[in-house]
């Protein structure tokens, strides 16, 4: 209703489901320039970086390809207030934003983006470079100790926008934009595993049929389909 415009959504067996949301966000929107200015708040406010990922709600909030320029609003008070200047002026007396001056440094950053997210999905052999690690890694053309990206914020910003090396288990897959190769990946899965199996015998096998659309033969996804399994086990109980 915020916009006025037509939306498509639907839903299958209330696993999945696809909408459009013809919602384009406006600095000049009130309720907009708010929701922009509470998401920087909150991850400036929390001082453990530990505490809080940073990614974004693609399709509906915003593309992954939009990280550079939330990265440049965390780590550059310029950059906050250059994009809150031309913000909806009745929102910026309902948030804090302006008087915040913390700048998270590329350390704490690093952490909101890689080290953290592994560490809560307890993906061992992710977010670290130490050994036994995956080796992704992205390399960036920007020294930190010879700019000051909190003042050249857009410099930084146009860096992180194009990586000069992207490292996918060790290979060197792009560059400078060119992509050299392809590399399969792993295939993370939850392995679960029940105190009490369920028993899957003639009665279930009935239910699954009168009650669901899809076969119960073609319901689950049988790991030989995966190139590169990567099960992460889960205790659990019904």
């Amino acid at each position: 209703q915020l916009s006025g415009h037509k939306w498509v959504n639907s839903d299958i067996e209330a696993e999945t489901g696809g909408g459009i949301v013809p919602f384009k966000y406006r600095k000049s929107n009130y309720v907009n320039a708010v929701q922009w200015a509470n998401g920087l708040e909150t991850a400036l406010l929390i001082k453990d970086p530990w505490k809080i990922f940073m990614t974004t709600d693609h399709p509906n909030g915003g593309p992954f390809t939009a990280y550079p320029k939330v990265l440049a609003w965390l780590f550059s008070k310029k950059a906050r207030d250059a994009t809150q200047k031309k913000t909806n002026n009745k929102a910026k007396k309902r948030t804090i934003l302006a008087s915040i001056d913390r700048e998270l440094s590329l350390y704490e950053i690093a952490i909101m983006t890689r080290a953290g997210p592994a560490k809560a999905l307890n993906l061992k052999n992710k977010g670290h470079l130490g050994v036994g690690a995956d080796a992704d890694v992205a390399i960036f053309n920007i020294n930190p100790e010879k700019i000051d990206i909190a003042k050249k914020y857009k410099t930084a910003r146009r860096a992180f926008a194009h990586a000069a090396y992207t490292i996918k288990a060790g290979e060197i897959i792009v560059k400078d934009g060119e992509v050299l190769q392809h590399v399969e990946g792993k295939t993370y899965w939850s392995d679960i595993k029940l105190k009490n199996p369920l028993k899957v015998d003639d009665a279930f096998r009935q239910k699954f049929k009168d009650y669901y659309s899809v076969e119960l033969e073609n319901y689950p996804i049988d790991v030989t389909y995966i190139k590169h399994p990567s099960p992460v086990t889960v205790e659990a109980e019904v």
